[in-house]
Formats: C-alpha cells, sequence, structure tokens
C-alpha cells in the first residue's frame, strides 16, 4: 500500500494521501442478520452468550467477536474472542459425544468418520 485516494465529497476534487497502513471501521452495528431468529439476541442485536464463555443458547453453537463485543467492537479483539470460541467449541467435543444427527451433513470422509463414531 501507498496511499489511499480520497475525494471531496463538497467539490468532487481527488487526490491522493501517501500512506503505508490503514485501519477500516465497519461501523458499531453487529452484524447478526444471519443468526436472527435462531440465537437469542439483546435489544441492540448483538448475540446474548454465557459470559465469560461464548456458550449460546444452543448447544454447540459458540459467538464471539463484532457479534457479542458491545464495548471494543475491533479487530484485535474479535481475533482474541474467535480464539476463545474455538477453545469452547473444542471443550464441548471432547465433554461429549457428537449426536447422529449434528455430524450428519454430507461432508464427505470425515462426516463417515464421525457418523461411524457416534452413531
Amino acid at each position: 500500500m501507498s496511499g489511499i485516494r480520497l475525494r471531496d465529497t463538497v467539490t468532487g476534487e481527488e487526490r491522493t494521501l501517501p500512506v503505508t497502513a490503514m485501519f477500516v471501521a465497519i461501523g458499531h452495528d453487529p452484524r447478526s442478520e444471519l443468526v436472527k431468529g435462531q440465537l437469542e439476541l439483546d435489544d441492540a442485536g448483538y448475540v446474548k452468550v454465557d459470559a465469560p464463555s461464548t456458550h449460546t443458547g444452543i448447544p454447540g453453537v459458540f459467538a464471539c467477536g463484532d457479534l457479542v463485543d458491545h464495548t471494543y467492537r475491533q479487530a484485535v479483539t474479535a481475533a482474541g474472542s474467535g480464539c476463545s470460541a474455538a477453545i469452547d467449541a473444542e471443550r464441548w467435543l471432547a465433554d461429549g459425544a457428537v449426536s447422529t444427527e449434528m455430524a450428519g451433513g454430507g461432508y464427505g470422509q470425515a462426516s463417515e468418520q464421525v457418523a461411524a463414531v457416534t452413531g
């Protein structure tokens, strides 16, 4: 990256600002439309979790990052929260067998192996 092209919204004039990096803020609204009606959301649209874990109200479904973070809403906290969700998922899987219904899905050899163990 060597620069960003800027356009004045009043005059339409364009110029290039020399920069070597940038941070794009995507806003402060959680992008939870995908899970609306499937997971419990708070009034602001954030997914409710059993804090401090990333467990949602559905066993085996975890939420993290910008979907649950009211305060920081930034990439670095989302990355850390994603790691927490991965650890929660790993522990959830280790604590009990995955039901055949959850193992289905036709993902080739991996689903066949899971089905053989759980089925």
